[in-house]
């Protein structure tokens, strides 16, 4: 996906077309309908199946998301979710419509994200999602994990 991205941003007329078929290839293999330029660098997706993000929709970087996860516009209007740094997206996860998400925050499983969040660090859930408590910031989880080593 990576390279796709490259060569369709430097306009290489060859490798651009070769890495799109390899891109939908893989994509159509292990049930992903992710478009360029849509996710930031550091994007983990921790399970193949199906993954559907908008072409429109904005992600930043370190995204890490699960299987299940619809990332798309609502059905009355054309805006698609901003979603900010370093969060996680659980399993089955739908979220959709012209909403914000800060950095830092954690989506529960099958939570459906309809409104905006732009508290950072928190963790939300739900049907519709709301705030479940506060998360540890991004630092603060490194910090955590280089002590256990």
């Amino acid at each position: 996906m990576r390279k796709h991205e490259y060569y369709t941003n430097v306009n290489s007329k060859v490798f651009k077309h070769v890495y799109r078929y390899l891109h939908k290839k893989r994509g159509l293999k292990l049930g992903f309908d992710i478009p360029v330029n849509v996710f930031g660098p550091g994007l983990r997706i921790n399970h193949y199946g199906l993954l559907i993000v908008n072409s429109n929709a904005k992600i930043g970087a370190n995204c890490d998301i699960h299987q299940g996860v619809n990332i798309g516009q609502n059905h009355a209007h054309h805006d698609v979710p901003i979603i900010g740094d370093n969060v996680w997206i659980g399993p089955g996860a739908k979220l959709f419509g012209g909403i914000h998400i800060a950095d830092g925050i954690s989506i529960g499983a099958n939570a459906v994200v309809n409104k905006s969040f732009t508290e950072e660090n928190i963790t939300i859930a739900g049907v519709p999602a709301k705030k479940i408590k506060e998360a540890p910031s991004t630092r603060d989880r490194k910090r955590a994990v280089q002590q256990q080593i």
